[in-house]
């Protein structure tokens, strides 16, 4: 490898943006790649060299990392990149693919020689923009050190759960069924709060503190409070894990009705507009019209 490690980060949306950008403030030769070019452009104020094709990205980098909307997209541009790869390259794969997805990226890997790590993140916009990434990883245990400044510079823990590729993203899935639950869950009380005509901040008080409280609830109750949906992690992604999930249940025999509801939800609040707003606004599918008192 070059003295300064190379970084080539294909996807540079809500997460990929803030990692490349975590990737530059580290000191590693970072360029990066994304179909919609103008959502790439501002991490060259950061050090980044923006990239005209996947194929100019990753030419002489040491690591590819991708962080794609899904499988597919992530082997259609590796296979656009497969020109300027060269064998021994180290391949971050962070996009949350699935049990179905992950198999045909794992085997471009091993068409193209290089050294495949099943790596899905857990975090959303905020920790991705600190550095505060928890990164599940599974991979030839050669790969980490080579991968180590990279990992070091996205997430401030990886877990390392076997050299098998699809075991982080079997974990990986099993986190975001909880996730997606919660999201779920306080979006659903508000909801239910405001059609009561209860103030939610008396729900909020009446679990403080206690076993039913938590985090995470707190911060997607503010979201849908204040009405700035501004994603963390948008509803259509949203959705697109859950049905993931789903079918990573039925594949092991599992049935997973509140999962199978919840992309539902999402569904629901995609079609009614809220696609690209953050997955608190599964609050407007408990509405008819959309409508709501959560409504920003």
């Amino acid at each position: 490898m070059s003295e300064r490690l190379s970084v080539a980060v294909l996807g540079t949306g809500i997460m990929g943006a803030p990692m490349a950008r975590n990737l530059c403030s580290a000191g590693l030769d970072v360029r990066v790649w994304n179909r919609t070019r103008a959502k790439a452009e501002p991490l060259a104020e950061a050090g980044a060299r923006v990239a005209d094709s996947p194929r100019d990205a990753v030419e002489g980098a040491d690591v590819l990392l991708t962080m794609l909307h899904d499988g597919p997209a992530t082997a259609e541009t590796v296979r656009a990149a497969a020109p300027g790869l060269r064998s021994g390259m180290i391949w971050l794969q962070c996009t949350t693919a699935g049990l179905e997805g992950l198999p045909p990226l794992a085997e471009l890997g091993r068409e193209y020689g290089l050294v495949f790590v099943d790596a899905p993140v857990l975090g959303t916009r905020a920790p991705a923009e600190a550095g505060q990434l928890l990164v599940l990883a599974a991979g030839p245990e050669s790969a980490r050190t080579g991968a180590g400044p990279v990992l070091e510079a996205i997430g401030s823990r990886t877990v390392w759960v076997g050299e098998e590729p699809g075991a982080a993203s079997r974990l990986k899935l099993v986190c975001n069924s909880w996730v997606l639950a919660v999201t779920h869950g306080t979006a659903e009380a508000l909801a239910l709060a405001d059609g009561l005509g209860v103030d939610p901040q008396s729900f909020l008080d009446a679990i403080e503190g206690g076993s039913l409280d938590m985090g995470y609830l707190r911060i997607k109750a503010d979201t849908i409070r204040s009405g700035q949906y501004t994603p963390s992690f948008a509803v259509s992604t949203a959705e697109k894990d859950a049905r993931l999930i789903v079918s990573a249940g039925e594949e092991a025999g599992v049935r997973l009705d509140v999962a199978e509801a919840g992309a539902e939800r999402f569904r629901r609040a995609a079609e009614l507009g809220h696609g690209d707003e953050d997955m608190a606004a599964s609050y407007f599918a408990s509405f008819p019209d959309g409508g709501g008192p959560g409504r920003g």
